[in-house]
């Protein structure tokens, strides 16, 4: 009944039932779309992630009358066949619509425009049983997985839109189509906020970088360890290792919350070495929703933050 409350007050199966087209016969209609997307959500948030879960918590009175019917008498929820076909329904543009209700319901729990806003973006090894569509091998988690995409508030830690993808590392295109996507549904509403994203390596892309400088956004990207960057850092990444044994300091944070050049530019596809910035011979760059830090990891890593061009 928590959980009923709370969504009511967010008002997200009712929002998500706005957006998507509901393409069954009307005649032959026996659970509304909202009924579908509230049984499915109660479910997964009390631990029933599959779907035929619900074979059995069709008729529990509990979900029945967090789902707004009697808890003895009123009609069952549906069944796993129903939710399947949901599931199956919809299109691109139906799933790219979805995700902007939850990209609204983050942006309705501020109380105004707010100044600024960083935004944590990662992906997640999502680990199939079975070769599912678009399940895919991945070397680095040693699993067939997907590889959703998680995009968190920082500061308040709240999530702000999630995209579930095949299990590879993202390219430059597909992070600069997500960062454009999200960043013109923010800016309908948001106009003068000031948007900065944080990520790992993989995200520091040509692609990325180039859009996010050509529209105004920040963006602090973690850099993959390579032999010439090794050789640019080695010098600071002594004097860090130095004073990390003398002072005997756990960590090391060196990500500066804004860079201070105005346009630095991207030369053949690299970042500008005046605003590299260094962490450490021995740290490695992690994003999460709450913080991101630098921390032990042995091997060498550099960051780069960047401030776009003043709004005009």
């Amino acid at each position: 009944m928590l959980l009923a409350m709370a969504e009511r007050r967010l008002g997200l199966a009712d929002n998500l039932a706005r957006v998507f087209p509901d393409r069954r016969d009307p005649t032959r209609v026996v659970h509304s779309l909202v009924d579908m997307f509230r049984a499915r959500m109660f479910a997964i948030c009390c631990g029933y992630e599959d779907a035929d879960d619900l074979d059995h918590l069709r008729s529990d009175p509990a979900f029945k009358l967090a789902c707004g019917r009697l808890p003895d008498t009123g009609r069952d929820l549906c069944s796993q066949p129903t939710l399947s076909r949901l599931e199956n329904a919809p299109r691109l543009r139906d799933v790219i619509r979805l995700t902007y209700i939850l990209v609204d319901a983050w942006m309705d729990s501020y109380p105004r425009e707010p100044a600024s806003v960083t935004l944590d973006i990662d992906d997640t090894c999502d680990v199939v049983h079975g070769h599912q569509q678009l399940s895919l091998f991945n070397a680095h988690y040693d699993e067939r997985c997907f590889l959703p995409i998680h995009v968190y508030d920082t500061e308040k830690s709240r999530p702000v839109a999630v995209v579930l993808r095949p299990g590879k590392t993202p390219g430059g295109v597909e992070v600069r189509a997500l960062l454009r996507r999200l960043v013109r549904h923010i800016r309908t509403r948001w106009h003068n906020t000031r948007i900065t994203f944080r990520g790992d390596g993989h995200y520091a892309r040509p692609e990325a970088m180039a859009w996010c400088e050509t529209n105004g956004i920040d963006y602090i990207f973690g850099l993959s360890g390579t032999k010439p960057l090794a050789r640019k850092v080695d010098e600071v990444a002594d004097d860090i290792r130095t004073r990390r044994a003398i002072e005997n300091l756990r960590f090391c944070v060196a990500i500066p919350r804004r860079a201070t050049r105005q346009s630095p530019g991207i030369a053949n596809g690299a970042p500008s070495p005046v605003l590299r910035r260094r962490c450490s011979a021995s740290t490695s760059v992690s994003s999460s929703p709450a913080s991101m830090s630098a921390r032990p990891s042995g091997s060498t890593t550099a960051c780069i933050a960047r401030a776009a061009k003043p709004r005009i």
